[in-house]
């Protein structure tokens, strides 16, 4: 044990004394800051086109001609010219385009938009709104109904999610428990990669090097893989428990410099105090903890068996084949149905559950008994992988010169001791 306990502080001290790690300290909350800082300006203009950008129109259906309503830089124009004319004149201007809208506009890809140069999916949105409203407009005139007595009693109805807890009834924010989801999803997807990689790039090293050789004489190969396990895993918690800290007191500081209630400051912290962050922190370092022990176990292995690091690929892209695949769906299909069969599911299976089930407990549907099973699973998941990677390990980490492949690898696994 004193062995491993040695392997772990030389893994750890070693790490956390770089340069590249004091300064990512400090460099990734200010720039989590600065990016969220700026995704809230580019959001206020981003539904509108940076330059100035004409459409102009030729109706053929006589329905939509000079009905259309200027927006900001998008101004419509009729054209008296033919279509083929226009068409010329289009590839001697990069911001106009021509809208043709024929006889039978309803019929799908009938209305058609030429230009010189793709248009923004924030133009096409607003052209096709601007039609399907004049449009609608149109049929109901043909049908004597009064257009002006529809838009009166149109109504605005949106919904207030109130969650009802042990301590009473809050406000559920969707939005803010989507953001937190999402963001512990990727932030467990990413750092399983780059923690998993660090422990394949030391066993690499020390292996090329020959060190190991010498290492392997004084301690077993399965504890020196599991104190530079252990090891890189605390240098890991260490940098996450400094960017909550320095993130926490960053937010904060930016929050005191608002003092109305309506700054957007304010009301962002007022949204987190809704979210049980205490929880989330708490199930968020168990899942990373056991995620990484599984998933650098694997990596461990993988480092083993190869001389360089451009051979690991053909062993990197099946090993991390399910924790891509359940990060795809997290911020695509998951976190609009976190308590669907396929969420509960992929929140079960320790390869998959870091990602899905950190997208699934802002939102409160886990039970405690599926919290429990999934834990359990990660456990004994993580011990098993850990299991079969030691003895992979310990052939591989002295095996020099052989290309190595899945076959091998079995191979390596039933040797005897």
């Amino acid at each position: 044990m004193n062995k491993v306990l040695l392997i772990i502080q030389r893994e750890y001290i070693t790490r956390v004394r770089k340069k590249s790690f004091i300064v990512m300290i400090f460099v990734v909350p200010a720039l989590i800051l600065a990016m969220g800082g700026a995704i809230t300006l580019i959001a206020k203009d981003s539904g509108t086109p940076e330059t100035e950008q004409t459409i102009k129109v030729i109706d053929d259906s006589g329905v939509f001609g000079g009905r259309f309503h200027n927006k900001k830089n998008i101004t419509f124009q009729g054209a008296s010219q033919s279509v083929t004319s226009v068409k010329a004149d289009l590839k001697k201007q990069l911001d106009e385009f021509l809208l043709v809208i024929p006889t039978i506009y309803k019929k799908k890809d009938a209305v058609q938009i030429y230009s010189q140069k793709k248009p923004g999916i924030a133009l096409t949105n607003e052209i096709e709104k601007q039609m399907n409203d004049i449009a609608v407009s149109n049929d109901m005139l043909k049908h004597h109904i009064d257009t002006a007595v529809m838009h009166s009693i149109k109504s605005d109805i949106s919904l207030n999610p109130v969650e009802i807890t042990d301590t009473g009834e809050k406000k559920a924010n969707l939005g803010a428990n989507v953001g937190v989801g999402i963001g512990c999803a990727i932030l467990i997807y990413i750092s399983l990669f780059i923690y998993g990689a660090q422990v394949m790039r030391g066993v690499i090293e020390e292996k090329t090097s020959r060190i190991i050789e010498v290492i392997i004489s004084s301690v077993k190969p399965f504890q020196l893989m599991l104190g530079k396990i252990i090891g890189v895993g605390l240098v890991g918690l260490t940098q996450f428990a400094a960017w909550i800290i320095l993130s926490i007191i960053s937010v904060k500081i930016a929050g005191s410099a608002f003092s109305s209630p309506q700054g957007s400051v304010m009301s962002f912290l007022a949204i987190l105090k809704t979210i049980p962050f205490g929880y989330i922190m708490g199930v968020f370092i168990f899942y990373f903890l056991t995620g990484y022990l599984l998933y650098s176990a694997l990596f461990a292995a993988v480092g083993s068996a190869v001389d360089s690091e451009t051979e690991t690929q053909q062993f990197m892209f099946p090993i991390t084949l399910p924790l891509l695949f359940t990060y795809i769906l997290s911020v695509s299909v998951l976190f609009q149905a976190p308590d669907s069969p396929l969420a509960v599911w992929l929140s079960m299976i320790p390869f998959t559950a870091p990602v899905a089930m950190m997208v699934r407990i802002p939102f409160g549907g886990v039970t405690t008994t599926q919290l429990v099973i999934s834990m359990s699973l990660m456990v004994v998941g993580f011990l098993f992988t850990t299991y079969v990677a030691a003895r992979i390990y310990r052939v591989g980490i002295l095996m020099y010169g052989k290309k190595a492949s899945f076959k091998e690898l079995s191979k390596w696994f039933f040797y005897k001791e």
